[in-house]
């Protein structure tokens, strides 16, 4: 197993996030007809501390939060090993004519977005959906999907695995590089 190369710090990793709530508040103001959703799993940590700090920045919002379920949206989920366990689901509002921020962990092909995206569809229709995510890999997507708010972007090959820590999770904030899969595991 290769040990991985850190590429975020924990204070950078913070400074990353507040960037992004920075974007958010210019592009949103005060955040009126738009909600949050976090796609699960693993974009949920981040959408949790971008709820987080946006509402200790501004105080009490508008700004519905929500979690997504994509397990059975997914267009690999019967090719699987095991079966799948979906999460569980923690959206009480409709998306109807609202402002959308996606939110996902790192955006590597497509297929995850694409699968929130049918997912959402299900919860009315947005007027508009923007995505965030903290990783972006540029060149490996298979759909044409791209993000709006980025952490930062990493130029890797297909071989190689992002692996995103959370303080909560992995006791430190940061993003390892890894040369290979199995290595993250």
């Amino acid at each position: 197993m290769s040990q991985g190369r850190i590429i975020l710090t924990e204070e950078r990793f913070s400074l990353t996030i507040d960037r992004m709530c920075q974007q958010l508040v210019e592009v949103y103001d005060d955040f009126a007809g738009t909600c949050l959703v976090g796609i699960q799993p693993r974009g949920v940590p981040l959408s949790d501390r971008i709820f987080s700090r946006l509402t200790a920045l501004m105080g009490s919002l508008p700004l519905e939060y929500g979690k997504l379920d994509i397990t059975f949206y997914r267009d690999d989920f019967r090719t699987r090993n095991k079966p799948l366990k979906a999460s569980p689901m923690e959206m009480d509002f409709l998306v109807e004519e609202k402002n959308v921020i996606l939110v996902d962990d790192v955006l590597y092909t497509g297929r995850t977005v694409q699968a929130a995206l049918t997912a959402l569809n299900h919860y009315g229709r947005p007027r508009r959906v923007e995505l965030l995510t903290l990783v972006d890999r540029q060149f490996n997507r298979h759909l044409p999907i791209q993000s709006d708010f980025t952490g930062i972007t990493v130029d890797a090959v297909d071989e190689a695995y992002v692996k995103v820590c959370w303080k909560e999770i992995h006791g430190e904030d940061q993003i390892i590089l890894f040369s290979e899969k199995q290595a993250a595991d």
